[in-house]
């Protein structure tokens, strides 16, 4: 099983990395080549697996073999343990230009093996424009055998100083069969299953693999789905914007609160807290510091938990429109076939579609300050007010 296993539906996009490979192997022996850059942009839809090609090909890159999977340089790279592969990933809004200074003097070391220095960038939409600018002089003049790979939604979410520096790859939704076909082959889903959650997930992988190996999280879809019906008057459409907030909560508790108490623990390693003779000099101040990017980041977990409930809503409405419009294609969510058809009876396309922008709307909005109770609250009253116009 080589690295590029887990890249669902992108021939293309491996065919390219496999070629640089190749010409990077030849580089490495002093030969010239047009084939391999210093620095990629790989972007694509969320769930697309841009940080995976990220990671294959970093693991490609240090293998001997170009990427057999199985070699201690592959199985190390692609685990994020291997000396020289370093990544940037944040569960803050954004990413600092301190964490990208660090990341650049990094950068300028020559690599620990004698092969290449891999420098991950995950959501490059997030660098902050200070942080950019300091991204920037790395890319422009770049050390000999250091490499880039950068990853966002898409082109125009990256500076145009950065991304005019780039080589670019665009992956693309994978196919429904191909996302069904590697639950099975992976993680042994039954086909049945593997089908349902290829199709709900809308090709996303990581929401297909929560749908196929996790009940909990079918569960809360199903209740999502079930608000369409239940908007029959302000009160339930308080109710159910209430239990959307509560359902996001609880989703992102868990992993908010392990992580929390992972990073105390780290930090208290660091200071010598709690330990006898020690004095924890700093340790108060970066432990409020610490509770801060905690609670930015808990505010993230929850609105990226609402932001999955609205976008299964929005294949709900989005079926009702394929109903009224007579579309023979598959449905999302084709087990509630009768449900859509019935709601596509007793209303317009027109207020279908304007459904669905309401619920996109909401979405960037959350991307602000906004209160998530009060925006999932302004969107099912919006929701059940069209229903009457």
């Amino acid at each position: 099983m080589t690295v590029w296993h887990d890249l669902v539906g992108q021939a293309d996009v491996v065919d390219s990395l496999q070629a640089s490979v190749t010409a990077a192997d030849a580089a490495l022996h002093g030969e010239l080549t047009a084939g391999m850059t210093h620095a990629w942009l790989f972007t694509g839809p969320p769930g697309s697996g841009r940080s995976n090609a990220a990671r294959a090909f970093a693991a490609a890159l240090l293998c001997e073999q170009g990427g057999c999977g199985s070699c201690l340089a592959c199985r190390t790279a692609l685990a994020g343990s291997h000396a020289d592969v370093t990544r940037v990933v944040t569960d803050q809004p954004v990413i600092r230009v301190d964490a990208i200074r660090e990341l650049v003097r990094h950068a300028a070391l020559a690599p620990a093996g004698n092969r290449w220095q891999l420098m991950i960038v995950e959501d490059a939409d997030r660098l902050t424009d200070s942080a950019t600018d300091a991204l920037l002089k790395s890319i422009e003049e770049p050390p000999p055998r250091t490499v880039w790979l950068l990853c966002a939604p898409t082109v125009e979410d990256v500076a145009p100083t950065i991304r005019s520096r780039c080589r670019s790859l665009v992956l693309r939704t994978p196919p429904t069969a191909a996302v069904a076909a590697y639950l099975t082959e992976r993680d042994n889903v039954p086909a049945p299953v593997a089908a349902f959650a290829a199709r709900a997930s809308q090709g996303h992988i990581g929401r297909a693999r929560a749908l196929a190996l996790n009940e909990a999280s079918r569960n809360r879809r199903r209740e999502v789905l079930r608000v369409p019906g239940q908007l029959k008057d302000l009160g339930s459409c308080l109710t159910c914007a209430a239990n959307l907030m509560e359902a996001a909560t609880e989703e992102a508790q868990p992993r908010v609160e392990a992580l929390d108490a992972e990073e105390l623990r780290d930090l208290e390693t660091v200071y010598g807290a709690g330990t006898r003779g020690v004095k924890s000099t700093g340790f108060a101040a970066a432990a409020k510091e610490l509770q801060k990017n905690q609670k930015q980041r808990a505010k993230r977990f929850v609105r990226d938990a609402i932001d999955r409930s609205l976008l299964d809503l929005a294949s709900y409405y989005r079926d009702v429109v394929a109903v009224q419009l007579g579309s023979r294609a598959e449905l999302v969510n084709e087990e509630l076939r009768h449900d859509v058809a019935t709601m596509a009876r007793g209303t317009s396309a027109e207020t279908s579609t304007r459904r669905l922008a309401e619920i996109f709307a909401t979405r960037e909005a959350l991307e602000g300050e906004i209160s998530p109770l009060l925006a999932l609250e302004a969107l099912m009253i919006s929701l059940r007010g069209l229903e009457h116009e």
